[in-house]
């Protein structure tokens, strides 16, 4: 039996169960509609991806692990895995690590606020424009031609041959990544300036009377300070390098040895017509990304906690 404060709640002519299966019906008019779309667009395509990726290129015949087997001892797809290790390393390194130095760097000057404008900039511009931008700073000619592409025509200016950036392997793959850093670069800087300003202004200053050199400050009380923040951002790079696609394909095709995990899926499904190896591939970023990302879920969770 319901007690009299229960029975006030309640609208008139309406029992608990009654409540409670309205209720439950109210919850799934409103998440209904959210659920089908999560599971006819996310969870749908990830079975039937990891089911494909058992099969033979046209999905008619079972062969078990095999597609994984040829993406790790073919020697093209293992250039391709170098290629994206390479990206995970000096991109995810390069944003965060400048990012940090510019919040630092910027938070000290009085035109704070134009100059990470200048920084978050290349933010608002998309990835395919960038890399048609970059092109063009990265454009060669032959030497003793004129030389349109602005770094060839900067080192020709003081003596030094012009360089194929693009097509030269050993130094392509850096000057791609380049261009990620240089997009990317402000949206660290931003998430971590923030980060900055919620570190006390006494614990810095105290530090200063105590005689701590400002390298002392920064890599004993600023970084671990924000310790939370920086591996968020650097959880989030990861996941935004492993799936880099636009700059490579825009940039050079994934050809001259610049080929991605993410480039790689898109020739085999498209071009190649492997539906298999194109599977194996897509289940591998999978594998590599939900970890990382149920990782920078609960560091945010574990923030939110703490506030």
């Amino acid at each position: 039996m319901a007690t009299v404060a229960q029975q006030r709640t309640l609208p008139l002519g309406s029992s608990k169960a009654d409540l409670q299966r309205r209720t439950s019906w109210t919850f799934w008019f409103w998440a209904g509609p959210a659920i089908v779309v999560a599971a006819i667009f996310l969870f749908y395509p990830v079975l039937n991806t990891i089911w494909s990726s058992f099969f033979n290129f046209d999905t008619t015949q079972f062969v078990g692990v095999k597609n994984y087997q040829k993406i790790f001892t073919n020697s093209s797809l293992l250039e391709v895995l170098r290629n994206n290790l390479l990206w995970l390393v000096l991109a995810t390194a390069g944003t965060v690590f400048l990012g940090l130095v510019v919040a630092v760097l910027v938070d000290r000057v009085k035109f704070e606020s134009l100059a990470k404008s200048a920084i978050f900039i290349p933010m608002a511009i998309s990835f395919v424009g960038a890399s048609v931008i970059w092109k063009f700073v990265y454009s060669y000619a032959p030497a003793g031609k004129p030389q349109v592409g602005l770094l060839n025509a900067i080192i020709t200016s003081f003596g030094a041959q012009p360089q194929a950036w693009l097509i030269t392997t050993g130094i392509n793959n850096f000057a791609l990544i380049a261009v990620y850093i240089w997009m990317w670069t402000g949206f660290c800087m931003v998430i971590l300036s923030a980060a900055l300003k919620g570190i006390p202004a006494e614990i810095l200053e105290a530090a200063r009377v105590d005689g701590a050199s400002e390298i002392a400050i920064f890599f004993r009380i600023i970084v671990p300070m924000i310790s939370p923040t920086l591996a968020v951002v650097t959880t989030t790079m990861i996941i935004n390098v492993l799936k880099i696609f636009d700059i490579v394909y825009v940039m050079t095709g994934g050809f001259y040895k610049t080929d991605v995990v993410a480039v790689e899926y898109y020739k085999q499904l498209f071009t190649n017509f492997d539906n298999g190896i194109a599977s194996g591939l897509a289940v591998l970023l999978l594998v590599v990304i939900v970890p990382i990302m149920y990782f920078n879920i609960k560091r945010f969770r574990q923030q939110e906690a703490q506030r």
